[in-house]
């Protein structure tokens, strides 16, 4: 691991900072630690998204790879907030390929926090808000995954700022603005509005049929929940203690004896293997009374499939996205993706085709979500 100056060494800033021009004396400035959760292996979009290479590292709807554009979304300064340098959470096993994505779009991380094994965003929200006491404890967290795609950046940087004002005496979880009866996201049912435009949260809710996806949407006050959250570390460590106590421990002493080397911090294998598999939404956002929902839209997608890249993508007159060598002929709505072979379709509508290296998938446009089922060795 390279040698870089120590995360314990990482000089915190003042709990109130000040620009030095541009703006009047006295500004307070918010500080957000930056987390990116890359653990994740996007089998669906297989065989583009593989274990040695998932979709975080690819470039899917934008012009960067995904984790890029999460750390470039999650920097600078933006009238009133500040991003600190970024904390990502990754897979060992992918330690070159965050490494190397860092490096391509400028980033220096405060931290890089390489697991051993996965243990779910429980395990990965404990140790977020470990390393941001150390790192600067007045400052608050925000948990985002690598995989997500965010067109309107700037409203959601201004929701960002805006849910900072129930901080620290709430877990905010942003909503997304529903399109539609998806019944492949978790829905969150708001309560009450505690300040402006973010509401405490009555209900988390499974991801649901259609027709109670569209029940949620004829109802209103529902939002797709996001898997992104802004909190106070110390509050989120507190918060554990209701009903999963033993992960934060866990995670603690996988911290405590981790090996580290520059920011790179590899946790202890045994202590991390240890750590109770557990989604934070249980772990903690279903226990808590402090859990509360900021509502956005924000152009945001998760990217969960090929039927989602082709939503996103561009396409000739007849809806077909291509990339590479392809030719079609009286066909349309295909998503058709090569690395190398040349693909013609004739008389074919609505179907995926991939080519990556030496695997093809073909498949209906509305099975997308079976594609994981298909996976050389999974079954």
């Amino acid at each position: 691991m390279k040698g870089l100056p120590c995360v314990r060494r990482f000089t915190p800033y003042n709990t109130v900072i000040f620009r030095q021009s541009g703006w009047s004396d006295g500004l307070a400035v918010l500080k957000i630690i930056p987390v990116i959760m890359s653990g994740g292996s996007g089998t669906r979009l297989w065989p583009l998204s593989t274990a040695s290479k998932p979709k975080q590292f690819h470039s899917l709807g934008a012009e960067r790879t995904m984790i890029e554009e999460t750390a470039l979304r999650f920097s600078g300064e933006h009238d009133g907030l500040v991003f600190l340098p970024p904390v990502i959470i990754s897979s060992a096993a992918h330690r070159d390929l965050v490494v190397s994505a860092m490096e391509a779009c400028g980033i220096a991380p405060s931290a890089i926090i390489l697991e051993p094994k996965g243990r779910n965003t429980a395990a990965t929200a404990a140790l977020a808000a470990l390393i941001a006491l150390e790192i600067d404890p007045e400052a608050h967290v925000l948990l985002a995954p690598a995989d997500h795609l965010v067109s309107r950046a700037d409203v959601f940087i201004a929701t960002i700022r805006a849910a900072c004002s129930v901080l620290p005496g709430r877990i905010v979880t942003f909503g997304i603005d529903p399109t539609g009866p998806e019944t492949g996201y978790g829905y969150i049912q708001h309560g009450e509005s505690l300040l402006g435009a973010v509401h405490s949260v009555a209900s988390f809710k499974e991801k649901p049929e259609l027709d109670v996806a569209q029940q949620y949407l004829d109802e209103g006050g529902y939002s797709w929940n996001s898997g992104v959250f802004l909190f106070s570390p110390g509050m989120m460590l507190d918060e554990f203690a209701i009903a999963a106590a033993d992960i934060r421990d866990g995670a603690r002493i996988a911290l405590d004896m981790a090996q580290r080397d520059g920011v790179e911090i590899l946790l202890d294998a045994d202590a991390f293997a240890a750590v109770r598999s557990e989604a934070v939404d249980r772990a903690v956002m279903e226990h808590t009374r402090r859990a509360a929902v900021a509502p956005c839209d924000i152009g945001w997608a998760d990217v969960g499939s090929w039927a989602e890249v082709w939503r996103l993508a561009n396409k000739d007159g007849q809806g077909n996205a291509m990339t590479g060598p392809v030719i079609v002929e009286d066909g349309a709505n295909n998503l058709i993706r090569t690395d190398g072979p040349h693909i013609s379709i004739v008389g074919l509508s609505d179907l995926i085709v991939i080519a990556e290296g030496d695997s093809i998938l073909i498949a209906p446009r509305d099975r997308a979500q079976d594609v994981k089922k298909v996976i050389p060795g999974a079954r």
